[in-house]
């Protein structure tokens, strides 16, 4: 059976499948605002409300007139486009189309969720708060965190529930080293990438996270998250998949556009840990 003879919904939905299955940094990310998405510059606005104002209440006295809430609007533009375009040769699928098909899917997912993963931890600048240690080591490395947590606590981030760390495999070593007691619930099954819990916070550990050097030095710094899973967005939409038959080969080839957007939402649910590491 010919390729184009099946199914691009099912295709859809094995790619977005094996998508969830990738992804590290996008699944710690609100997605409640995915929609109907059609093109690249697609812009998804996204609504909120400011502060309200608790006031003392007196009894048999009238209370003050109504509040006029101010409310806010961030604009999320999906201005990232990728896409794949691969072939299985007629030799070579032979009989076993489907099960080359659902291989290639799900390389091509683990492509594409690396792609958004990487974007994420590009936002690194747009935190409210960075936290900076230019030697971190086994002794300091926890109390890096705990001042992460102090400032979202600060911040009315109290449920530990909601806050993640992510880190690099480099400082997912120190804390390893430090013997820091990541304690997980056996219970359920961890997350992709997801090492245990330090101070009741899941912790992730991605190739992804951005790294700088220190001019004249070499001393490179990690630049990790700590955040809540609200405070970015992020939107994606597998626009197109469709399969064809390439002109010039005896071979059925498929092609899909995959569109995604990002951006900080509530930065101050977002804590910057820019832990340096000496590598000389």
């Amino acid at each position: 059976m010919a390729i184009t003879n099946f199914i691009p919904t099912i295709w859809s939905e094995t790619l977005y499948a094996n998508l969830n299955q990738h992804h590290v940094g996008v699944a710690n990310c609100n997605r409640e605002f995915e929609g109907e998405i059609k093109e690249k510059g697609s812009v998804v606005k996204i609504c909120g409300v400011g502060d309200i104002t608790i006031r003392d209440y007196t009894k048999n006295s009238d209370m003050n007139s109504p509040q006029t809430l101010s409310d806010t609007a961030v604009e999320l533009t999906v201005d990232h486009a990728k896409y794949f375009n691969f072939q299985i040769d007629d030799i070579d699928k032979a009989q076993c189309t489907p099960a080359l098909m659902n291989a290639a899917m799900n390389v091509a997912a683990k492509g594409l969720a690396n792609e958004a993963d990487k974007y994420i931890y590009t936002l690194h600048d747009k935190a409210n708060t960075a936290l900076s240690n230019g030697d971190v080591t086994v002794d300091n490395i926890l109390d890096m965190i705990i001042k992460g947590r102090k400032c979202l606590y600060e911040n009315n981030v109290t449920d530990t529930d909601e806050v993640v760390i992510e880190v690099s495999p480099a400082i997912a070593e120190i804390l390893l080293k430090a013997k820091v007691n990541l304690s997980s619930d056996n219970s359920e099954a961890l997350e992709k990438g997801c090492i245990g819990k330090i101070a009741g916070c899941k912790v992730f550990v991605t190739n992804n996270i951005v790294t700088t050097t220190q001019s004249g030095t070499s001393v490179v710094f990690h630049k990790c998250f700590m955040r809540t899973k609200r405070a970015i967005a992020f939107v994606e939409q597998l626009s197109e998949i469709i399969a064809y038959k390439p002109e010039k080969r005896f071979a059925d080839a498929v092609k899909g556009l995959y569109l995604f957007g990002a951006d900080v939402v509530y930065d101050k649910e977002f804590v910057l840990l820019d832990l340096g590491i000496n590598e000389g």
